[in-house]
């Protein structure tokens, strides 16, 4: 039983292994836009503008706000 329960406290750090392990190889490509000041803002402007919309657009399928 101690072996099950061992076993099942791996997941939560396979869970976040894995999920840093998405989020760098998509914010990989990314990372060389950062280094001209213009295509930095410019970057940054998209990325605000599309988690703004994509919180508006949840917000108004889920009717919370």
């Amino acid at each position: 039983m101690q072996e099950f329960w061992n076993n099942i406290s791996r997941y939560p750090r396979f869970l976040v292994t894995i999920s840093l392990g998405i989020l760098l190889t998509l914010a990989s490509p990314l990372l060389p836009l950062f280094k001209r000041p213009s295509t930095a803002i410019a970057t940054s402007i998209f990325l605000v503008a599309a988690v703004t919309f994509i919180g508006f657009t949840l917000r108004a399928m889920l009717g919370i706000g």
